[in-house]
């Protein structure tokens, strides 16, 4: 039976998959070019006070978000056939959050030493903390409304061409002030607040001289509804997922934070990887909620597979050749990344599910559940990160994030299911995440013992062969899937260029 509303053809949706992996890719490489050339400059332990200045601009901007772009992503599909009702909605969001943002603002430039001394044991830091919280808000919460909406109206070359380059001007801004001015670390946080303030009045300009600047108290507050059981879970998430830093500089050194920083950033290309497939199958996933499909929650499931198997890779790769990544691109001071990546990668690659998780109970609306489940994650993270750190310090921490993400990630899960019921391929996901976990957790553990790295190749290549051989058999990975990529991108690389 035909859905109500429009699903997108599966070309099109490879088609936007291949863009939006293109911005990932490339918006990776400045950065990925910039760490050999940062990592020489600045230290360890400066890398860890910028770490931890980040963890002050991540809660007050998950604070100022309130989580209203979570509502707005699923209230963008209730007014989808009215663009004045969308832009009330666009505008509305904005204001909210703009308007938290300088409040938050004003009270960090008020007592900006005071935090500094809390967070950092010193009240020399307080011009970093209030830039760091300045850049990361501009950059990754008040710009991503912009990106939400090319999202989900499936403009993804404008999404993409936009996310490159604010991630180029970043990445520019930040070399030419670490580089040429020898801002230090903080050069870093400028850069990104000049990027993304920028592309914040630019982007604002463009869509006021397109959509007619219009608020909405009702949908404003229909929103709020939505949104406000998410801010705990956005707090305790953000102390969840920046807490094992605090402790390694509190149970460790601020050095063991900065090489768990630049570990961490390597992982987290999978999340961005993950982020980018999500903007194709997030809105795909919703329209077929709203859309009351025959049998959604079986169709769903297996829409879903392709994106689980090649998310899935992405976190295999970079999990079984951090050792190669970091080795080659920083100096041996931050080699003791290299487990810590390999770690994490196995936590990233889970999450996968908790997307999903999410997408369920914001459309069943269940909030606060949520919440609940992010409040169990921290105490299972807080209960292991203290002995582990304690014990075996940033690696420790690593450990105590997978543990508790993959549990958290099993448990949201299963109280998702619950609510909106969507009948996964179980059989299949088990092989792919079964052969992830189990090469990476070999790999890791050769790495811990201390065994020579020639024997770890392999099994590095039996992983990938298992991994490959899964793809065709479940018909992922077909000459016809790839003939198809091939004309799309024969077809669209020069308007994508």
């Amino acid at each position: 039976r035909v859905m109500k509303t429009d699903i997108l053809t599966e070309g099109k949706q490879v088609r936007n998959s291949l863009i939006y992996i293109l911005q990932v890719s490339l918006g990776y490489i400045l950065p990925l070019i910039a760490i050999p050339i940062f990592t020489r400059i600045i230290s360890p332990e400066d890398y860890g006070i910028l770490a931890l200045a980040m963890i002050y601009g991540i809660i007050m901007s998950g604070l100022a978000n309130f989580g209203v772009s979570l509502a707005f992503e699923r209230n963008f599909f209730q007014y989808k056939d009215d663009i004045r009702k969308q832009s009330q909605l666009l505008y509305s969001s904005l204001m909210f959050v703009v308007g938290n943002f300088t409040i938050l603002a004003i009270i960090t430039y008020l007592f900006n030493q005071y935090i500094s001394q809390f967070l950092l044991n010193s009240g020399q830091y307080g011009e970093l903390i209030l830039t760091t919280f300045a850049g990361y808000f501009f950059m990754n919460t008040a710009n991503n409304f912009f990106f939400i909406f090319f999202k989900n109206s499936e403009q993804a070359i404008t999404y993409t061409k936009y996310r490159l380059l604010i991630n180029v001007n970043n990445t520019l801004c930040s070399m030419f002030l670490v580089l040429y001015l020898r801002m230090g670390v903080i050069g870093i946080a400028m850069g990104q607040l000049v990027a993304g303030a920028s592309m914040f009045l630019y982007l604002t300009t463009i869509f006021l001289k397109k959509y007619n600047f219009s608020i909405s108290k009702s949908i404003l507050l229909e929103s709020l509804k939505i949104s406000y059981p998410l801010t705990p879970r956005i707090m305790f998430g953000v102390l969840n997922s920046q807490f094992d830093k605090y402790m390694i500089s509190m149970l460790a050194t601020v050095s063991g934070v900065g090489v768990y920083y630049i570990g961490k950033k390597f992982s987290e290309i999978i999340f961005s990887f993950m982020t980018a497939i999500e903007n194709v199958f997030n809105p795909q996933v919703y329209q077929r909620m709203f859309g009351q499909h025959e049998h959604s929650d079986e169709s769903i499931g297996k829409y879903l597979m392709p994106f689980l198997y090649f998310s899935t890779s992405v976190a295999l790769s970079i999990s079984l050749f951090s050792e190669e990544f970091i080795t080659l691109l920083t100096p041996v001071s931050y080699h003791g990344a290299i487990p810590i990546t390999t770690i994490l990668s196995i936590y990233m690659g889970f999450l996968f599910f908790g997307k999903i998780t999410g997408i369920q109970l914001i459309y069943s609306k269940k909030t606060n559940i949520i919440t609940v489940i992010t409040f169990l994650s921290i105490v299972l993270n807080v209960g292991l990160n203290i002995p582990m750190i304690i014990k075996f310090g940033a690696i420790g921490a690593a450990g105590a994030s997978m543990f508790a993400g993959i549990l958290s990630c099993i448990i949201g899960q299963v109280w998702a299911q619950h609510y909106y019921p969507i009948r996964f391929e179980w059989i299949k996901v088990a092989w792919i995440m079964g052969t992830f976990f189990t090469g990476s957790i070999i790999i890791i553990s050769m790495k811990l013992m201390g065994i020579q790295y020639l024997w770890t190749i392999p099994v590095k290549i039996i992983t990938i062969a298992i991994f490959l051989n899964l793809g065709f058999l479940y018909g992922i990975l077909s000459k016809e899937n790839y003939m198809q990529v091939r004309s799309i991108i024969s077809f669209r690389s020069k308007v994508i260029l």
